[in-house]
């Protein structure tokens, strides 16, 4: 087991791959990495499917759905959902020891749907219903029909990962909208102990944004701290929220937090280091999604020194203010991050179907 890794886990942060692939499955590689690197759970996105099923090793798969009469999304569904079921089999020790926190695999609804509630339900329940696993969680991302979609989901019992929340303001939405699901499922007399969920805050796409402002605006100074401190503030609603007597009456019946995910931690700006959005994010009951490279980086030279968030919490609010008072207005960053993450999603989906639909063509 790799010390730096281990000593991520034992810190509080559950480690879980953001990255999925037929190949990785058949060759061993994430079991060993579950075995070796701490592994507890793995992420999907359309951008991952995309660049995996262009892979040799689908072939058989895409010629057999087309000698089934399968269309392009079928293809797509049947092959990805028994990927993410195979992923969920490899986990299921993970997942029994862990008594159902880890050993996660995420599947996304399609993200042309994020603007769309009765849709975005319905295939949520569909993806579920298809890979049959008690493990698998269904992504939904946090624009505002999402809200609608992750309450009727998680009332129907099942597990959601909320992907694509920039924002404090709207993890403070999704928290509701986790507790108005829960909500309904006790009344409806579901088993709320069940139900688990995610909430999955981007981080290096802020800095990103805001630094490239900062620029416009000659300031220098305050470059690449925007993302660590609007993570660390999202973990501490996280900690009001799940402190309150909502929420205690809810745990009261067997609620399951709904534990931050840190995403997009690959660092995109090469002047930092690369292991800057795990080891400043550590704390206890908190989920760090990571490509591969980053997970490297960080069993390789990451220096994990205990909670890296609760102590700098006021820190990060003053730094909040001095973006602010420096002419940032971060509300229309989130936004403008929102909307480009669901449309940079939809694009990899466009890209994902039409590969497919030319590996059919082709067979």
């Amino acid at each position: 087991m790799n010390k730096n890794l281990k000593e991520l886990t034992e810190a509080g942060v559950s480690i879980w791959l953001d990255d999925l692939s037929r190949e990785r499955i058949q060759s061993g590689n994430l079991a060993g990495l579950i075995e070796t690197h701490s592994v507890r759970g793995v992420t999907t996105n359309p951008t991952i499917f995309a660049g995996a099923l262009t892979q040799d090793i689908y072939t058989s798969a895409l010629a057999q759905e087309k000698a089934a009469g399968s269309d392009v999304s079928k293809a797509i569904f049947n092959i990805t959902t028994e990927d993410v079921a195979a992923a969920c089999d490899l986990f299921a020790d993970v997942y029994a020891s862990s008594k159902g926190v880890d050993g996660r695999v995420s599947i996304e609804v399609e993200p042309d749907l994020a603007h769309d509630a009765e849709a975005t339900i319905a295939q949520a329940k569909e993806l579920y219903a298809k890979v049959g696993r008690d493990n698998v969680m269904i992504k939904i991302p946090a624009t505002l029909a999402g809200l609608e979609a992750i309450t009727a989901v998680t009332a129907a019992g099942i597990s959601v990962n909320v992907t694509l929340i920039f924002s404090v303001e709207r993890y403070d939405k999704v928290i509701d909208a986790y507790f108005s699901g829960l909500e309904q499922a006790a009344a409806n007399g579901v088993d709320i102990s069940k139900i688990h969920s995610v909430a999955s805050f981007f981080v290096s796409r802020v800095d990103s944004e805001v630094d490239k402002r900062l620029d416009a605006l000659a300031k220098p100074e305050l470059r690449s701290k925007a993302a660590l401190a609007n993570a660390r503030l999202a973990y501490g609603l996280f900690q009001e929220r799940f402190s309150s007597d909502r929420w205690q009456e809810l745990a009261a019946k067997g609620a399951r937090l709904q534990r931050p995910l840190m995403a997009s931690t690959g660092v995109k700006d090469p002047a930092l280091p690369d292991t800057l959005y795990v080891t400043e994010l550590v704390a206890a009951d908190l989920v760090n999604t990571m490509p591969e490279k980053t997970m490297m980086a960080v069993a390789d030279h990451g220096v994990i020194s205990g909670d890296s968030i609760t102590k700098n919490l006021e820190d990060a609010a003053r730094f909040m203010s001095e973006l602010a008072d420096a002419g940032i207005d971060f509300d229309d960053v989130t936004a403008l991050l929102e909307s480009e993450g669901v449309e940079k999603f939809i694009v990899s989906w466009n890209e994902l179907v039409e590969s497919v639909r030319s590996a059919m063509e082709a067979i």
